[in-house]
């Protein structure tokens, strides 16, 4: 199975969110989104590069957040450069992502939050080589986030995802659709340093090399930590790093997956917070 192919939709979810300077970390989990937009003020930057065994296949996104121009509205987007090694090694940029967020209920002060994200996909990587579907789609995601207790938060998400007219590596077309859910829990074990697990399961539907599509299932449990600096300028550097494994129908599937997040105020109003 082409695991970079599937990249927006396995390991690239997680991609939203915000962090809070002044209280615990409130910052994107890996595999899955929190449900807590950006606050008035703030950009944050995130990086994410997953690596997988055995095949050496790779992935690296770049997310950058704004809030449009309150918390209650986010812009962002993802973009992908995806490598492939199938008798060499292609380097190629994925699909692109623009999202929007709108938090519909809580923010990151709340005991539930939800905030429900929809994204236009568009067509830039290259389906030849495996790092691109070919076509435009939509995805829309419901990121719902609980706080169990001062050290326990939970987060879980619905989502699908449609492709039309997705290409093959031959150029044979054909509309596609995916969905995902997806549960995790963050211990709070210091008010800088998170342990996360991750639970992830994705199933739908690829192109065939053969024409037409073929099914895929992936579920991954995805372990990891992620701990945070914070410095008087008021930007928030978070590290994180987790081991994606798969199970059931991907249990020969291993990854390393890395993360890294900078967010800062770029008004005077966010600076003086």
């Amino acid at each position: 199975m082409n695991f970079p192919r599937l990249g927006p939709v396995v390991l690239a979810a997680g991609s939203f969110g915000s962090a809070l300077a002044d209280g615990p970390i409130q910052d994107n989990s890996f595999l899955l989104e929190e449900a807590y937009n950006q606050e008035a003020g703030v950009v944050q930057h995130i990086g994410t590069y997953a690596r997988f065994a055995g095949n050496g296949d790779w992935t690296f996104s770049f997310t950058q957040e704004w809030p449009a121009p309150s918390v209650r509205h986010q812009l962002s987007y993802t973009a992908l450069l995806v490598g492939v090694h199938d008798g060499g090694v292609e380097r190629n940029l994925g699909d692109l992502a623009i999202n929007y967020r709108y938090q519909l209920f809580g923010d990151g002060g709340s005991t539930v939050a939800v905030a429900p994200r929809v994204s236009l996909l568009l067509p830039t990587g290259d389906p030849g080589s495996g790092t691109g579907s070919g076509g435009a789609g939509l995805q829309v995601n419901i990121p719902t986030s609980v706080v169990l207790h001062e050290r326990l938060v939970s987060h879980v998400n619905l989502g699908a995802t449609w492709i039309r007219s997705a290409e093959n590596a031959t150029g044979d077309r054909t509309d596609l659709s995916a969905f995902n859910v997806g549960q995790s829990f963050v211990g709070l074990l210091t008010p800088r340093f998170n342990v996360l697990l991750e639970l992830v399961y994705n199933t739908g539907e690829m192109p065939s090399d053969s024409g037409g599509s073929e099914r895929f299932e992936a579920l991954f449990v995805n372990p990891g930590i992620r701990w945070a600096h914070d410095f008087k300028s008021g930007l928030q550097i978070v590290p994180g790093i987790s081991i994606p494994l798969g199970f059931g129908p991907t249990d020969d599937a291993r990854a390393v997956f890395f993360y890294l997040s900078f967010e800062h105020p770029f008004t005077k109003a966010a600076l003086a917070r």
